[in-house]
């Protein structure tokens, strides 16, 4: 019901922008998190968005650089990503639950992942 896209290798300083698009229900009142897991590491937050007007959550690694956004009318919520890093290299996946955002990743949906890889 989750569908992640957009990933791909970019130069570090690049950009990339991802999208995760909801199909098969409408998710009102479902907030949208990104979360990645690099290999190795734990899977950790990255940013997460209301479904309605409502602050946005972001890690302090990529604060300033991402931005979450939506876009209702089309059941999708895009991951702008600016002056990546190498360390931003990882599996980039979106999840949805009711309610409010959580930096925890209990979120009821997930998406399959998309590889983001940034070279140095």
């Amino acid at each position: 019901q989750l569908q992640a896209s957009g990933g791909g290798l970019v130069q570090a300083g690049g950009s990339l922008r991802l999208s995760c698009a909801a199909t098969g229900r409408i998710f009102s009142n479902y907030a949208v998190g990104w979360f990645r897991q690099s290999p190795g590491k734990e899977r950790e937050f990255v940013a997460a968005i209301t479904w309605s007007d409502g602050p946005s959550q972001y890690a302090d690694s990529v604060k300033g650089r991402f931005t979450i956004s939506r876009f209702n009318a089309k059941n999708t919520v895009y991951l702008q990503m600016n002056s990546l890093k190498t360390e931003d290299t990882a599996v980039y996946y979106c999840a949805a639950k009711p309610g409010v955002p959580s930096i925890v990743d209990n979120y009821d949906y997930w998406g399959q992942g998309t590889l983001v890889t940034v070279s140095s």
